[in-house]
């Protein structure tokens, strides 16, 4: 007979031990599944034998965080009673209007305003005190630094950060140790960090979920998230319910979710009260008050399928596995591929070459294997690198332990994506459709290792549409987006060729001066382009220095064969129609692509183009002359002109469809 005591002493151990790595930012130990699997059996062993650890899980309402200055929160952030049950949450409900939002699946932070300025924010942290993090202020998008209400505030809300900024975060992240294992794991360790400014890198968003206090009578909770988001809160997405419509909306929101359209992480939904006060009225049991509202998460599904290879991938410097498997149905859609991470998770499940997997969808999105039922032989590991085929390398972290293997070649091109990246942008070559992913999925099929073999992707359009994600219409998207690309500015083909030190402003400054055909020129003769207005040495320095590596030059030339180049003057028109002007361009226009173009018109023409209106501009252009935007506020108390787009084309000129850089 197992003994309940020691099994509760082992599970309150591995729960606590796993949120403290959870809440700290770490690699998890063990998969959401599997926690909330070992919480209910903690729970119900508790229920049955009474005996309760003061450190049990079921008593706390999180983990506090290691670093940063602690202090205690105002009004205590309380845990939601939890369920897997849709007829709990019904009961629940009684005869009262509740509201559904997303749980989202993040770090919880707590905002305090003050006489109309945010005064303070801390994350959530024990649930009675967190750590202060104000200096991140605005280094975090999702809520306004000052608002109307000079009152006393407090807001509650989760900082999350969307999955297609997480895995382009990730898959540009060269040192292993600072991967991250989902969203909610990047965004505890982003808002641990000291830099602000590489905190509003990762584009964190606070998501306001509720008004905790405010001094004015206001006891509806949808009137509360409308006054929130009045004040220019991003507010969590709701719907309003009741008992009875409940199931149905749950159903749909839950459908939402399969349907793979959620950008934001969640793992599951939340409904309150409408009626606040009531809400208010419940008491506070174990971790939780029973009225303030109640989290649901969905069953977790899993299926069983047999492993018919490992895959092994390369981004940046890390060969991850991948398991490939006979496609089983979940959550309403076909899987049949699931990360196992890196070797030291192959080790912990136990998989072998000939496997029985199980598998769920973490989240209802994200395939991952929890379990090896059935295994025999060993999975061979690959001495030579996917991508460029030079030799592998175990490495173990001195940090996590965690093994991992490497390519060796420090030139192998899935080391050099953030490049790639850079090239296919659109300040650069500008194709649509191939995102950090995808560029990653094609190098390890052997289709991309230099910028030129974009151009050459044509030869596998047979493959590229069997492959998952796919199919004959985004296929052909990409095909085209890369066929368009082909005739490019030159200033925007020098930004993409990466060259250190190069943007856009020094790419116009060389073109103007020397145009393309003098820039190859002085390339091939290592004149350099220190003459060249605003340029100098050490930037110069830098163009000679790139183009004196052999690969750089041949990455050049091969380029050169798949793309044309447009011809341009090679200096602005100082005497042109916009010669000693300096106009603002807001509003949308319609003349030009974007107001970009409209730009770059502008500066050919002698021009000059500004961000703000001062005494020193000389025409504001918004379509909308008549909008009381500040800017025409401003142009009007300072006597400056304003010009509709067409106005500016009859007096200045201007070709709509001529090409101009395009920037971002």
């Amino acid at each position: 007979m197992v003994d309940y005591r020691k099994r509760c002493e082992e599970l309150v151990r591995k729960l606590n031990e796993s949120s403290e790595i959870y809440y700290n930012g770490g690699e998890e130990i063990v998969s959401n599944y599997e926690w909330d699997a070992m919480f209910d059996e903690l729970s119900t062993l508790e229920a049955e034998t009474g005996y309760i650890l003061p450190d049990s899980p079921t008593q706390n309402t999180g983990y506090e965080e290691n670093n940063g200055e602690k202090e205690p929160h105002e009004f205590p952030a309380l845990s939601l009673a939890k369920t897997k049950q849709v007829s709990e949450l019904v009961k629940w409900a009684e005869d009262k209007d509740v509201w559904l939002s997303w749980k989202l699946d993040g770090l919880t932070l707590v905002l305090t305003y003050d006489k109309g300025k945010l005064s303070k924010i801390l994350t959530r942290g024990n649930g009675a005190v967190g750590t202060n993090i104000t200096y991140l202020k605005k280094s975090i998008q999702g809520f306004p630094l000052k608002i109307k209400y000079q009152g006393h505030m407090v807001v509650r809300g989760e900082a999350v950060i969307s999955y297609t900024d997480f895995a382009q975060i990730n898959d540009t992240v060269e040192d292993d140790d600072e991967k991250y294992a989902n969203p909610r794991n990047l965004a505890s360790g982003t808002l641990s960090l000291d830099d602000p400014e590489k905190v509003r890198e990762r584009r964190v968003c606070f998501h306001a979920f509720t008004l905790v206090y405010l001094e004015e009578p206001l006891s509806a909770w949808g009137e509360r998230m409308d006054f929130l988001a009045g004040e220019g809160f991003t507010v969590v997405e709701r719907e309003r319910a009741d008992a009875q419509s409940l199931p149905e909306v749950i159903e749909r929101w839950s459908k939402r979710v399969e349907s793979g359209e959620m950008d934001l992480p969640v793992d599951g939904l939340v409904i309150c009260y409408d009626d606040t006060q009531y809400a208010a009225s419940g008491s506070v049991t174990g971790h939780h008050a029973t009225k303030a509202g109640y989290a649901f998460k969905w069953q977790d599904v899993s299926a069983l399928t047999r492993l018919l290879y490992v895959e092994w991938s390369c981004a940046a410097s890390t060969i991850s596995p991948v398991a490939v498997f006979e496609p089983v149905q979940l959550e309403g859609t076909t899987v049949s591929r699931a990360s196992l991470c890196n070797l030291s998770e192959m080790e912990r499940l136990g998989i072998g070459r000939e496997s029985t997997l199980e598998i769920i969808k973490a989240n209802k999105i994200i395939p991952k294997c929890i379990a090896v039922r059935e295994a025999s032989g060993e999975i061979e590991i690959p001495s030579r690198c996917p991508v460029c085929g030079a030799q592998t390398q175990i490495h173990t972290s001195e940090k996590s332990k965690t093994r991992t293997l490497h390519c060796t070649n420090p030139e192998c091109s899935a080391k050099h994506v953030k490049k790639f990246t850079r090239f296919v942008s659109k300040t650069g070559m500008d194709i649509d459709g191939l995102s950090v992913q995808t560029i990653l999925r094609f190098m390890n099929e052997g289709f991309i290792s230099d910028f030129a073999d974009i151009y050459r992707l044509s030869r596998y359009a047979e493959t590229i549409r069997q492959m998952e994600g796919f199919g004959e219409k985004s296929c052909e998207n990409l095909m085209q987006a890369i066929e368009k690309s082909r005739r490019v500015h030159p200033v925007n083909f020098i930004f993409a060729l990466c060259i250190p030190m190069m943007g856009i402003d020094a790419g116009k400054k060389i073109v103007g001066q020397c145009g393309f055909e003098g820039f190859l020129e002085r390339l091939e003769k290592g004149e350099g382009f220190e003459d060249v207005d605003g340029i100098g040495p050490e930037k110069s320095g830098s163009v000679t220095a790139w183009y004196e590596n052999d690969k750089n030059r041949s990455s050049l030339k091969e380029l050169l064969k798949e793309v044309t180049i447009e011809k341009v003057d090679q200096k602005p028109d100082r005497e042109g129609k916009c010669a000693g002007l300096t106009f603002v361009i807001t509003g949308d226009v319609h003349h030009y692509k974007n107001r970009d173009e409209f730009k770059a018109y502008v500066e050919e023409s002698g021009g000059k183009v500004t961000g703000s209106v001062t005494s020193k501009t000389s025409f504001l252009v918004n379509n909308d002359a008549t909008s009381a935007s500040a800017k025409n506020r401003k142009a009007k108390e300072l006597g400056i002109p304003i010009l509709t787009e067409d106005e500016f084309v009859s007096r200045f000129g201007g070709n709509a469809d001529s090409d101009h850089i395009v920037e971002n």
